[in-house]
């Protein structure tokens, strides 16, 4: 009975990892394609030719290398900045009772339900007020915003499911509080942290609103916006364009791969004490 239920088991997940898995194996057989092929009608699931030089062409066809420098750039120090804020902020709530500190949590919450979308005009006022348009500052302050409230929100959870004994027993062998703060609590809340990082990166590697909005040259422009450039009114390069969202993929699973093992234990943080 426990064997056919792991079989079982296994083979619905293989089936949902399938489903998931079709529209990527679609772009990359679209990404294989001949050009004459993506206009034939009707047209084929598989690639009749497999055209593998696309995606070298790709990185000739359009500056893709310095897209994908400016996307990892900006979503790197995006990270930076919004893990040097909400590391002290979910900290010191997590461990200091203090007037107002519900209402702190719950706007800190409640920010969550803005969407750049809705804020872009307000957004690029404040950067022509800053004089940061068309910078990559501008891009780097707006996703670090954004994503804030969810990484102190996380963190909040994670550092007050670590019991304070911890941090009481440092103490006692002569620590300070940044002394118990970055040689126990923060070992200890790794996968919380790890979280927050994959959310961060994932979240401003794939802005696209705000980066159209506020950048308007090519060199300052991370591959979210340049990649649609493939496809406009005059020309269609549907091949060069599921190539370039391709290789956008991989940073992300690079990222992945090396943090996978932390990404359960932080996303359950706080659940129980």
């Amino acid at each position: 009975m426990t064997r056919t239920r792991t079989v079982v088991l296994a083979g619905v997940g293989w089936l949902v990892a399938l489903v998931f898995l079709l529209p990527y194996l679609q772009m990359l057989f679209t990404a294989l394609k001949p050009e004459h092929e993506l206009t034939r009608s009707p047209g084929t699931y598989l690639p009749e030719r497999w055209e593998w030089s696309n995606f070298a062409d790709v990185w000739s066809a359009a500056p893709l290398a310095q897209y994908l420098q400016v996307s990892l750039v900006v979503s790197a120090a995006a990270t930076l900045v919004t893990l040097a804020c909400a590391l002290p902020a979910a900290y010191y709530t997590a461990r200091n009772r203090f007037r107002g500190r519900g209402a702190f949590l719950l706007l800190v919450l409640v920010t969550q339900m803005f969407a750049p979308t809705a804020l872009v005009v307000g957004i690029f006022r404040e950067m022509v007020a800053l004089d940061l348009t068309d910078t990559l500052m501008a891009l780097i302050l707006v996703n670090a915003a954004f994503n804030l409230p969810f990484c102190v929100w996380i963190l909040h959870g994670y550092f007050s499911s670590i019991p304070r004994e911890l941090e009481e027993a440092a103490f006692l062998d002569g620590a300070g509080r940044m002394g118990a703060l970055t040689r126990v609590t923060l070992p200890v809340s790794l996968p919380g942290v790890v979280t927050a990082v994959v959310y961060t990166f994932i979240a401003a590697w794939n802005e696209y609103v705000v980066a159209l909005t506020v950048t308007s040259s090519p060199d300052r422009r991370p591959l979210t916006v340049a990649i649609p450039s493939f496809v406009t009114q005059y020309q269609a390069n549907w091949h060069f364009l599921f190539a370039a969202s391709l290789i956008a993929i991989v940073p992300v699973v690079i990222l992945f791969v090396f943090v996978e093992r932390y990404l359960i234990g932080g996303l359950t943080a706080g659940s129980v004490k």
